[in-house]
């Protein structure tokens, strides 16, 4: 097996699974303190991307764009919230998938609209280019780059809600959002605040996923999919399961659509091979959740409040 090209399919699934856990977490802690679920947060990722692009190409900086695609997430997160999201928090699922739903169509309509059906694309500045050598293999600058991001971002997240006054507060209100309140604690502050975080999380998911993909029209509604499976796996409302499973759903998917043809060409001809391949990597992430959903209903890392 060539060492060079299995370290490269090893750092994209790396880098699936990291940019997967900036969508799940926030989607998981959504889901599991509010018990809200929204289809709609393939919109931050998306909204991420074209804020990014559209300031990157303006003043020709990536990290300008990157820096202020952030704020602009965190106060439509809070603002989604605000005028929709915290009227729902006690209606019925269906309601929530439906209302956030509309919210995805709305937005990808709005995004038509203002940018135009053809997407944009993210130049990168020239540090971000190239190639650099670890251990004797030859990784891309940017790959890199990412990885390091969303690592750092993980950590940060981790950090956060592990060992702050605030984590201390979400956690409680996962835990208990009636005996928090009880505690004097402003739940309703604390649902705004994690919405608006996981808005952050997926907004910056989509701008690392930019110069690689470019900004697309809906380019978030397949990837939220992949994000409910990795909570699914992981543990609703669990951290630490969303990154263990991010990491696992993008080295699947990456290192499936790599060497299953390979492996299905000896059996089938090539073209079999080459087209049901990719097909079965992303199957084998569905089996995975199914296999989950019976023998770990609560997933691997439940919380330990459910």
């Amino acid at each position: 097996m060539d060492t060079v090209l299995l370290a490269n399919q090893i750092l994209n699934g790396v880098q699936l699974g990291l940019i997967l856990f900036l969508l799940a977490a926030g989607l998981s802690l959504i889901f599991g303190i509010m018990d809200f679920i929204n289809l709609a947060h393939g919109v931050f990722y998306m909204i991420g991307a074209y804020a990014s692009a559209t300031v990157a190409l303006a003043l020709d900086s990536f990290v300008i764009g990157l820096v202020l695609a952030i704020p602009i997430s965190l106060a439509l997160g809070f603002a989604i919230e605000w005028a929709i999201a915290r009227h729902l928090y006690k209606r019925d699922h269906l309601d929530q998938v439906l209302a956030t739903f509309g919210l995805v169509l709305c937005f990808d309509t709005a995004v038509k609209y203002l940018w135009g059906p053809e997407g944009l694309s993210v130049p990168l500045p020239t540090w971000l280019t190239g190639q650099q050598s670890l251990a004797g293999v030859t990784l891309p600058t940017y790959r890199i780059f990412v990885v390091a991001v969303a690592a750092a971002v993980a950590v940060a997240l981790w950090q956060v809600i592990a060992r702050t006054r605030a984590g201390m507060r979400i956690r409680a209100s996962a835990s208990n959002a009636e005996m928090a309140r009880a505690l004097g604690i402003n739940t309703r502050l604390v649902f705004a605040l994690v919405f608006a975080i996981g808005s952050v999380l997926a907004a910056v998911a989509g701008i690392m996923v930019a110069p690689i993909t470019g900004a697309s029209i809906g380019m978030g509604n397949q990837v939220v999919i992949l994000a409910l499976v990795v909570i699914i796996i992981g543990g609703i409302g669990s951290i630490g399961g969303a990154f263990v499973a991010s990491l696992g759903v993008g080295l699947i998917d990456t290192l499936g659509r790599a060497y299953l043809p390979s492996v299905m060409g000896a059996v089938f001809s090539p073209a079999v091979a080459s087209s049901a391949g990719p097909a079965l990597a992303s199957v084998l992430i569905y089996v995975t959740m199914t296999l989950v959903l019976i023998f770990r209903p609560a997933g691997i890392f439940p919380p330990a409040s459910r």
